[in-house]
């Protein structure tokens, strides 16, 4: 397990998304990928209020509504540690204060708890002054709704930002933050973010770490009848270098008996803070191959390998 900030909750070192939930992955499915998350030692388990708004048919909080219901049958609420984010719901765009404490209470209530131990901006927005964002924050730490506070999708500048407005103040400051992160993408501020969660000890827990699936193996440059659709996202990655990564991933994936997803998500738990990478399993089989990650490790050879293609890859 890894702890969250000196006085922060364990956690599992793969965090579960609930991202697919109630979209790709229906309800039945997701139970079977939580219940399988959980025996296999996981307690993490991050979503967001817009999820899956996208979908058709789907007003935004079906995963929400759907990981609330399976806390509630299994009765597990304080094994597990709920992490999930505002800014994207359509009823709760934004961050203006009176939408953040409007969307944490139906959060609440969505996930059947009455905390949510990290709560998350989803991204930035820049309308809203940084110090009505902290207050607003703020106050829900202070009302025992959110124990840690976090910022995913921000730019390491208005991070800084916020915890210096949160010290001068007396407000919880982030402690978490998620950025963009894989073998193949990363921010544009990578390496600011690399030092501001170095300066400020905050937990990393990177999201897009298969970057949409590419580096999972599911999806190929040719399509063929067994192969899953390629979804839009990942068909960004298909070029020469992303190809030319994927190669040596599986290169690597091959000599060791391991999937490719084992190798990618091994490669990102040695990334500078990072505390639990977030995965988005479609189904409880491919669980199995990110799962291997946490006890998989490289070998020299093998990271300063992908290391050099990190650096040559980024789009």
């Amino acid at each position: 397990m890894e702890r969250i900030g000196p006085d922060g909750p364990a956690v599992f070192p793969l965090a579960l998304s609930g991202n697919r939930f109630g979209w790709t992955s229906d309800e039945n499915v997701a139970v079977k990928i939580l219940d399988e998350y959980v025996a296999a030692g996981g307690n993490f388990i991050d979503t967001a209020d817009g999820y899956s708004a996208w979908a058709p048919g789907n007003l935004g909080g079906e995963s929400e509504s759907i990981i609330g219901r399976w806390v509630a049958a299994r009765r597990n609420r304080d094994r597990v540690v709920l992490a999930t984010k505002v800014g994207t719901h359509p009823r709760h765009p934004g961050l203006a204060p009176s939408g953040i404490r409007a969307a944490a209470d139906a959060s609440l209530a969505r996930l059947q708890t009455d905390r949510i131990d990290i709560y998350h901006a989803h991204s930035d927005d820049p309308r809203v002054p940084i110090e009505e964002i902290a207050a607003a924050f703020d106050a829900l730490v202070k009302a025992g709704k959110v124990r840690l506070v976090g910022a995913s999708q921000f730019r390491a500048e208005r991070i800084r930002e916020w915890i210096r407005v949160a010290r001068d103040n007396g407000f919880t400051a982030p402690t978490v933050m998620q950025p963009r992160y894989s073998l193949v993408r990363r921010d544009a501020d990578e390496q600011d973010l690399v030092d501001l969660a170095a300066d400020e000890k905050l937990a990393v827990v990177p999201y897009f770490t298969s970057s949409s699936g590419f580096l999972l193996g599911h999806y190929r440059p040719a399509p063929a009848a067994d192969v899953v659709p390629r979804p839009p996202r990942a068909g960004a990655y298909f070029s020469h270098n992303g190809l030319w990564a994927f190669d040596t991933l599986e290169t690597i994936a091959m000599a060791r008996g391991v999937r490719p997803a084992t190798v990618a998500l091994a490669w990102v738990k040695t990334r500078p803070g990072v505390v639990a990478p977030i995965i988005s399993p479609r189904t409880p089989e491919h669980l199995a191959g990110l799962v291997e990650a946490i006890s998989f490790r490289l070998e020299d050879k093998e990271r300063a390998a992908l290391d050099e293609i990190s650096t040559q890859v980024l789009d």
